[in-house]
């Protein structure tokens, strides 16, 4: 029975990578034809078939009980972005390929260590603070290798960047997943009243707030607040599925909105943007500093329902499409229809890692880790996505397996590849 169940989940995922191989080649083939490139320019849909072959074979050995849908939405994310990115700045293309085979391999060695993930859940203090260690050393060391002025938010060696930030958000969801195992009954039970008000004890409270507010300080002072925002969702959602009590997602809505009021008039840059987001054409924001986001709407309004076609629209009209509002470039040339089906993309790998979460209850750490990686995945695409829209003010947060950078696709490969084995170990 068990070896029926493992064919049947490989020739599942087999055949929906088949699908998404289809739809990236075609891609790829569309665009060299519509802007005349060469033959050559096939050359990313070769680096994801080769990535994808070697992820399969992996994970055939290593996870043969693993979720079938995960990987292929993963790689289809991926590939897609590739795609975008190589239609949009094309010297730019190659260097995303080399994160994608490095995020891959990273992920195929993950494979091959204990299902059980004991070395991630014990050692939660040392993995964070290594994290945190690195996160402040962006405010000395810090550097911006792509605009003179921005925001240090990168550590580079020999020519190699990478944002801490990043790293950090996944330490701090394996760090509340961890702690959160050990304490949940006391998160539940151990907790004092005010009238029917049931809250936990601070005691209990003390270690993750410390930990997290570190994480978030730091991110204040380096002025990245769009991953602030995505640290206090992750940490307040993640405290409600532990204790199950109302109290804490009404008390995150109070806090969140003074935080905005707090943040609005202390920092510039909050004020910009939020004025950008209320009356992006005129009023207190300025059209020099509006015009992203102006851009990107004006993008997505003239995709339509079908989109202007492959390589038909003007995306790279928009500042720094490739990574901030890639979503905006697909919404021009994919159109309704393409947005949908990205949309759909995101839903499959969230909804399958809380699934899993679901079906780990025997196993807390499990069931903690796949909610929380499912939480980071599916906010921080709501964030970009309804930035792009206008729906939040834009936060500068990546679109997960999608956007051009690194140390995002590293990130989201890993968070990916940690769903995968936790769908192996998920009660049947």
């Amino acid at each position: 029975m068990k070896v029926y169940q493992t064919r049947r989940i490989q020739r599942r995922e087999r055949a929906l990578l088949v699908i998404a191989g289809l739809f990236i080649g075609l891609n790829q083939v569309g665009l060299i034809l519509v802007q005349s490139r060469s033959a050559t320019a096939i050359w990313p849909v070769l680096v994801w078939v080769g990535c994808a072959i070697g992820l399969h074979r992996t994970a055939n050995r290593q996870l043969p009980h693993r979720d079938p849908l995960l990987l292929p939405a993963i790689l289809l994310l991926t590939g897609w972005g590739l795609n975008l990115i190589h239609r949009l700045l094309p010297a730019f293309a190659d260097r995303q390929a080399y994160s994608m085979i490095f995020s891959v391999a990273v992920v195929m060695g993950l494979m091959y260590l204990p299902n059980d993930l004991l070395w991630l859940r014990r050692y939660r203090y040392t993995w964070l603070v290594m994290g945190l260690i690195l996160l402040a050393a962006t405010i000395l060391a810090g550097v911006n290798p792509a605009f003179v002025g921005g925001p240090k938010l990168w550590l580079g060696v020999a020519g190699v960047f990478y944002q801490p930030s990043e790293l950090v958000k996944l330490l701090l969801t394996v760090f509340l997943a961890s702690y959160l195992t050990d304490h949940w009954v006391t998160l539940r039970y151990d907790v004092f009243r005010i009238g029917r008000v049931r809250l936990p004890s601070l005691g209990f409270l003390a270690p993750m707030l410390l930990m997290w507010g570190v994480c978030v300080v730091i991110l204040v002072w380096q002025r990245d607040l769009g991953t602030a925002t995505l640290f206090f969702v992750i940490f307040m959602l993640m405290l409600y599925l532990a204790s199950g009590q109302w109290i804490v997602l009404a008390s995150a809505a109070i806090l969140f909105m003074g935080a905005m009021v707090v943040a609005y008039e202390t920092f510039a840059v909050v004020a910009l943007r939020v004025n950008i987001w209320l009356d992006p054409f005129g009023g207190n924001a300025p059209d020099n500093e509006s015009f992203q986001v102006v851009q990107s709407l004006i993008a997505v309004a003239s995709g339509g329902v079908i989109g202007e076609g492959i390589g038909q629209g003007v995306p790279t009209f928009i500042p720094v499409v490739h990574s901030d509002l890639v979503f905006a470039a697909l919404a021009e040339e994919w159109g309704l229809v393409g947005v949908v089906g990205l949309v759909i993309t995101v839903l499959v790998i969230v909804l399958r890692g809380l699934r899993i979460a679901m079906k780990s209850q025997r196993r807390p750490f499990a069931a903690f880790l796949a909610a929380g990686l499912s939480i980071m995945i599916g906010t921080q695409s709501l964030l970009i996505i309804g930035g792009s829209l206008r729906l939040v003010p834009l936060t500068g947060v990546t679109l997960p397996f999608v956007s051009y950078g690194g140390s995002s696709l590293l990130t989201s490969f890993v968070a990916g590849g940690l769903l995968l084995i936790l769908s192996e170990e998920s009660e049947p």
